[in-house]
This record gives C-alpha cells, sequence and structure tokens, in this order.
C-alpha cells in the first residue's frame, strides 16, 4: 500500500514539473518569435542619430540608428551581439517607433524603466506583445529588455555636411 501511495505522489509531481517546464517553454518561443521579427535588424545609412550601450553585467551590446525628420522617426535600425531577450526588447521598439514622433518613444521608454520599478503598467497596454516582455517571470532579465530602450534615451544627433 505505502508503494503505491508513493507512485502516485511520484507521478503527480512529475505531472506539476512538467506542466511548470511548458508553460515556462512557451514562454520562451513567445520571445524568440518576437526577437525573430529582424525588419528593423540591419544596417541603416545615411543616419541622422545614433546611439551604442553594453551592459556592463553580462555583455548585451545594441546600438540604434535612426533617420529623422521634423522630430519623427522615418527610419529605426538596430545591431548588436545581445541576448534573446535584448533582442526581442530591440525588435518591439524599433517596430512601434517608425512613423512616430520621438518624445513619443522617449515618453514609452520612461515607461519600460517605470514598470521595472514598479510604478506603471502603461507599457503593458501598449501593446499584447510587451505584455510578454514586460512581466514579473521576466524580472532577472530587466538589464537586458532595457538596453534598448536606455539605448534609444541615448540618442545622440549627428552633424551631416551638405555636399554642393
Amino acid at each position: 500500500m505505502k508503494k503505491s501511495v508513493f507512485f502516485t505522489f511520484l507521478v503527480k509531481t512529475s505531472e506539476i514539473i512538467l506542466i511548470i517546464f511548458i508553460s515556462l517553454q512557451k514562454m520562451d518561443l513567445d520571445i524568440l518569435k518576437i526577437a525573430s521579427e529582424t525588419n528593423n535588424k540591419k544596417s541603416l545609412k545615411n543616419y541622422t542619430h545614433n546611439s551604442k550601450l553594453k551592459n556592463s553585467i553580462c555583455g548585451d551590446e545594441v546600438h540604434i540608428k535612426l533617420i529623422m525628420k521634423k522630430n519623427k522617426i522615418i527610419d529605426f535600425s538596430h545591431e548588436g551581439n545581445s541576448c534573446i531577450y535584448c533582442q526581442a526588447s530591440a525588435s518591439l521598439l524599433s517596430k512601434v517607433s517608425v512613423n512616430k514622433e520621438k518624445i513619443k518613444i522617449d515618453n514609452l521608454c520612461f515607461d519600460a524603466e517605470s514598470y521595472f520599478n514598479g510604478n506603471s503598467e502603461k507599457i503593458r497596454k501598449k501593446s499584447k506583445k510587451f505584455k510578454k516582455l514586460f512581466n514579473k517571470k521576466n524580472l532577472s532579465r530587466k538589464e537586458c529588455i532595457l538596453l534598448p530602450f536606455k539605448t534609444f534615451k541615448k540618442l545622440k544627433q549627428i552633424n551631416v555636411c551638405k555636399k554642393n
């Protein structure tokens, strides 16, 4: 009798572990899917603004280049060597930035940082995909997720000399 109770306990425990594993794997697949959207992962020529940051904790690196006209983002590129969470974050940021005014994306960057400081849920309301990145399960990946937003906030305008 004791053996059957123990066996039942092992089976139930194994089922619970499997359910947890599958749910964790699903989240990783969602993040992977977002990161695989690489339309803006490119080298942008004739950019007007750029910024490059490196995460001192893990070594992730992001380089953002923009073409802006009258404070509106016309094109956005991101490049770098980074983990899947950072790539997903950069992909989402680039996707929502094109054809938006820079001030709106500056506000989005503030909302992103505020989320991890416990001050705001605004970032999660912007898109379903932001909900997949900005959640309590990814708290340990905070710096990875925020790196593209921090890089955007450090954008500098490039002085372009016009040729006659």
